[in-house]
């Protein structure tokens, strides 16, 4: 195949080679299970608890509040159905949620499954940038609340919430806050002694780490009810065998992240304000989300006259690899299946036609200058090209 330019970055991200060495390392080791009591099972008991120090170090938890997962989706689920089961348990009153409008899909259809079994959830709206104000957050608590869910940066636009005085309401009010922090871990610091979040998810494969393979973090002292039932791993809350290769990979990654994620996002920072400035140059192209509270790696943009997938396939077939809204909203429709508007930018007030024009382009901390600088001579020509082709546009200036 030919050389081509990764730019789908908060898709997933390649491997790191030093990543990688771990995990093969671990593979080629004699295989045993961490719940054995021989010598093979403790060592790889040992692998586990090294990472699970290693993972809460990343984030400032202590190890013991770490839990590890199959990724980020599951851990966004254990965490709101854990988190709203245990509420009602303790009082079967609290069946009221507050989640936001802009929640990743593992957040919102966790929601939407808790209310369609009784629950009641009051969807909270954002402002043209993706922004949750935190008045509009203590003001949709009630004595009934189980949790509130605000995600730490969001997966398609890129916005940075307040998050920290966002979990301060909630501290005030009693009411547990989850935070899906899958975009921001590994790109922002994420310290949970000063940030008051009850759980908070994340997962290795938005930072050069595993895919299948996530962490949540459960605060000492927050109720959290299983939502499966097994060997009783993961203190009862995750059961199900330990993948040791996969954690120890996770636990490479996170070291990784720990030492070198400011310069990762200083790189990454530099080549997404050079692509922004170069792609909004163009008539008709503009930035979704908030200009400066947002991620150092993504470039979100609306192309006016363009339909997002012509265009993210010419880029492609340019060598160019880039993102159409959310890859996980979009994974798994059906060959011709109903298209639906992104949720996400519905809720900040965009119409269809801008939403369908929206691409999603995520720099990594391996890009290089010469890299974006190729990217937009080709973006600008898959741009001219399709609006050429467009009954709506050709022929405009």
């Amino acid at each position: 195949m030919e050389s081509r330019v990764y730019l789908d970055h908060a898709a997933t991200t390649p491997l790191d080679g030093r990543v990688r060495d771990a995990l093969v390392s671990h593979l080629g080791e004699p295989r045993a299970n961490p719940s054995s009591l021989h010598g093979l099972g403790t060592a790889a008991r040992e692998v586990v608890e090294e990472a699970r120090e290693a993972v809460a170090r990343l984030t400032g938890a202590s190890p013991r509040e770490i839990l590890f997962t199959g990724g980020g989706t599951e851990s966004d689920a254990l965490a709101v159905l854990g988190l709203a089961r245990a509420a009602v348990a303790a009082d079967p009153a609290r069946r009221h949620l507050v989640v936001s409008a802009v929640e990743h899909s593992a957040v919102r259809k966790a929601a939407e499954h808790l209310e369609s079994t009784g629950y009641r959830v009051t969807w909270l709206g954002v402002d043209g940038h993706g922004l949750v104000d935190p008045r509009e957050l203590s003001q949709a608590l009630r004595p009934e609340t189980a949790l509130a869910a605000v995600m730490w940066a969001n997966n398609e636009v890129g916005t940075v919430q307040p998050v920290e005085e966002l979990a301060r309401v909630c501290r005030e009010q009693e009411v547990p806050f989850h935070c899906d922090a899958v975009q921001a871990v590994g790109h922002l610091p994420v310290d949970v002694t000063e940030v008051p979040v009850s759980t908070l998810a994340f997962t290795g494969h938005k930072f050069y780490g595993p895919s299948g393979v996530g962490a949540l973090y459960v605060r000492d002292g927050v109720e959290l009810a299983p939502v499966s039932f097994g060997g009783g791993q993961e203190r009862g809350l995750r059961s199900g065998t330990e993948d040791v290769a996969g954690i120890a990979a996770l636990g490479a990654a996170a070291r990784l992240a720990a030492g070198e994620r400011e310069e990762w996002a200083r790189r990454e920072r530099e080549l997404r304000d050079r692509l922004v400035r170069g792609a909004t140059a163009i008539p008709g192209v503009e930035l979704n989300g908030h200009p400066a509270e947002r991620l150092p790696n993504n470039a979100h943009l609306a192309v006016e006259g363009v339909e997002a997938e012509s265009l993210v396939l010419f880029c492609d077939a340019s060598g160019y690899a880039i993102g159409k809204g959310s890859a996980c909203a979009s994974a798994g429709e059906p060959a011709g299946g109903e298209h639906k508007a992104s949720p996400v930018l519905a809720a900040m007030g965009q119409d269809e036609r801008r939403a369908f024009s929206a691409v999603r382009v995520t720099v990594g901390k391996d890009n290089t200058p010469e890299e974006i600088d190729g990217f937009l001579e080709a973006f600008s020509g898959a741009v001219a090209q399709l609006r050429e082709l467009s009954p709506l546009y050709a022929g405009r200036g």
